[in-house]
């Protein structure tokens, strides 16, 4: 089968195409589909232009147009188009029914009602972006408001198939009326190479008995004030704790982080190193005895799906996290990690106290949840639902 998906952005700056479209991509040119990603790199003006080969999928960074608001739209957008329809597709899938990739799939969903081409059309969503989603969160005009809301409901209402990164996704397009035969769950997975990895080394022993809680966040799920409380009652019984933290807000909350630590006497007791690349990330997973992964209860918290968290889980590391979303989907309870009542500090500090005091449910909680991600979350897997949804697309009936 030939495949194009489009992005509404590039690989570099934001996750979607990088984390969820790319590596879904190489599994599906694992089982020998021809697969070419197709990115609008405004994010990375560096990129324009540029394609190349990523295991078996071709990634092209159409070129972008002149700076010329309305004008460079209308024509990045033709060029995404164009560039998705160049090889005659079986399928185009879409990611995100927002911004460009929105506008390519309503542009083909038009181009398809007057009879010019005849693909069917997937559209694939991992987030909620109007009221209570990324609306809220980003800093765009009313106008970019009203337009994204507006081109979310539109795009899920108006394709062959959806596939959804979280069940609450499911519900919410349910919702509005799309059959569910036509709704195709597709949790966030890892690649083989990830789940293949070796034994994570605990960090407990390392230097004078200290015990390291990572935080790798982008912090906007939660409130900081929140793990400060955390930390602070970690620490009345359990003094040798450090808390890790890894990753950088998306509007400088880590600054607010240090500040709150710094007013509760605790400064010595965060190490913040910020962002860091993939490839060191592996340091700094193995030098965590335990994670921390707290989550509000909000919409945009339910309907996403955290790559961060699959990620901790695949490096086996014993995690306490609030039962949140698809968080209950990835963690069972006891056996792979701990589940916590959102909201409850209390219960939430309590159970990375147990932890960080029990070397041997350590173990058995880091081995489960790596155990958990090869058996169920692992892209060689999960495309058996994006597969399926191609073939409903098409008007395929068998196998």
């Amino acid at each position: 089968m030939k495949i194009v998906m489009v992005g509404p952005f590039g690989l570099q700056l934001k996750g979607t195409m990088a984390v969820r479209a790319l590596p879904m991509a190489k599994a599906l040119a694992a089982r020998g589909h021809a697969v070419e990603v197709i990115l609008p790199p405004w994010d990375c003006p560096k990129d324009s232009g540029h394609a190349w080969e990523e295991d078996g999928v071709r990634v092209v960074n159409v070129t972008m147009p002149p700076g010329v608001p309305a004008l460079g739209h209308v024509l990045l957008t033709w060029r995404l188009v164009r560039r998705a329809l160049a090889h005659q597709p079986d399928v185009v899938h879409c990611f995100k029914p927002k911004a460009y990739a929105g506008l390519v799939a309503w542009t083909l969903w038009w181009l398809r009602k007057l009879g010019l081409v005849r693909v069917p059309l997937v559209v694939d969503a991992d987030d909620w972006e109007g009221a209570g989603g990324w609306n809220e969160i980003e800093d765009y005009s009313w106008a970019q408001k009203r337009f994204f809301a507006w081109q979310e409901r539109w795009g899920l209402t108006h394709c062959d198939a959806l596939t959804v990164a979280s069940r609450t996704l499911e519900s919410i397009v349910w919702s509005m009326g799309v059959p569910p035969d036509r709704v195709f769950g597709v949790p966030n997975g890892v690649q083989k190479e990830q789940e293949a990895g070796g034994r994570r080394q605990e960090a407990g022993g390392k230097g004078q008995g200290t015990r390291s809680i990572l935080l790798y966040t982008r912090f906007f799920e939660f409130a900081v004030e929140r793990v400060i409380e955390v930390l602070r009652l970690v620490l009345a019984q359990v003094p040798q704790a450090r808390l890790l933290v890894v990753g950088k807000g998306l509007f400088g909350e880590e600054k607010k982080l240090l500040a709150l630590a710094a007013e509760a006497g605790l400064t010595e007791k965060v190490n913040y190193v910020g962002w860091v690349s993939s490839e060191e990330l592996p340091h700094y997973f193995a030098s965590a005895d335990v994670a921390i992964y707290p989550y509000d209860d909000t919409l945009i918290n339910r309907t996403k799906c955290s790559v961060k968290l699959i990620d901790l889980m695949a490096a086996g590391l014993p995690i306490v996290a609030d039962d949140v979303g698809q968080n209950g989907v990835y963690i069972k309870h006891g056996t792979s990690g701990f589940l916590v009542e959102p909201g409850d500090t209390a219960a939430f500090a309590g159970a990375v106290i147990r932890l960080l005091k029990d070397h041997d449910l350590r173990e058995r909680l880091g081995e489960g949840a790596r155990q958990r991600v090869r058996q169920y979350f692992t892209w060689d897997r999960l495309v058996d639902s994006v597969e399926a949804a191609y073939r409903l697309a098409r008007g395929e009936t068998g196998d």
